[in-house]
């Protein structure tokens, strides 16, 4: 692993090995450093995560995005994913509510 570009894990925190596992990780207890539900690593470059670069390039479309996603999840859980597909649905749903808390103060 690059000594430069250090992952920690999106449950706790904590650094990762290099094998990309959570060695102490308490918080997940899984030991490992994937959440595929609030922050699958195919998702984050760089320490960008993807839903932050969309909320910028969107601007007031970022929460049609996240009204879409949100369909979407519901519309396959039955036919691909369960469990994790409504998870994700609950996550935009979160996100969506927290956009429009935020615009609406």
């Amino acid at each position: 692993m690059n000594v430069w570009a250090r992952e920690n894990c999106s449950m706790c925190g904590n650094i990762l090995d290099d094998n990309l596992k959570c060695p102490e990780c308490v918080v997940c207890s899984t030991g490992t450093g994937t959440d595929m539900v609030n922050h699958p690593p195919h998702y984050n470059a760089r320490g960008i995560e993807c839903l932050d670069a969309i909320r910028a390039a969107t601007s007031d479309g970022y929460q049609y995005y996240l009204q879409g996603n949100i369909v979407k999840y519901l519309w396959r859980y039955r036919y691909k994913n369960g469990m994790e597909d409504l998870k994700k649905a609950e996550f935009y749903l979160k996100r969506l509510m927290d956009e429009y808390d935020e615009i609406t103060k």
